[in-house]
């Protein structure tokens, strides 16, 4: 192999490499690109969950105050229930 061939592996390679250096270059971009669309998505779930939770918290909240109501209902019934059938006996 002569100098010449030997400059002309040397170029080509160091073609090869810039070319390479782009394509991993691109790919890093792109993995970057796709992290900061991950992290935004992730940020847009944990809202959303947390509206959700929010909701979910009142929702069982208001329940539970409609069943004080109803078990107090149910009560003061049954006593009233009991004071009619005791004056009737």
């Amino acid at each position: 192999m002569n100098d010449a061939q030997v400059e002309e592996i040397k170029r080509h390679f160091g073609v090869v490499a810039e070319a390479l250096r782009s394509d991993i270059r691109q790919v890093a971009e792109g993995h970057s690109d796709i992290r900061r669309e991950l992290r935004e998505v992730r940020d847009e779930f944990r809202d959303e969950f947390k509206e959700m939770r929010a909701l979910m918290r009142l929702s069982f909240s208001q329940l539970d105050q409609r069943m004080r109501m109803l078990e107090t209902d149910i009560s003061t019934l049954k006593s009233r229930m009991d004071r009619l059938e005791s004056t009737r006996a």
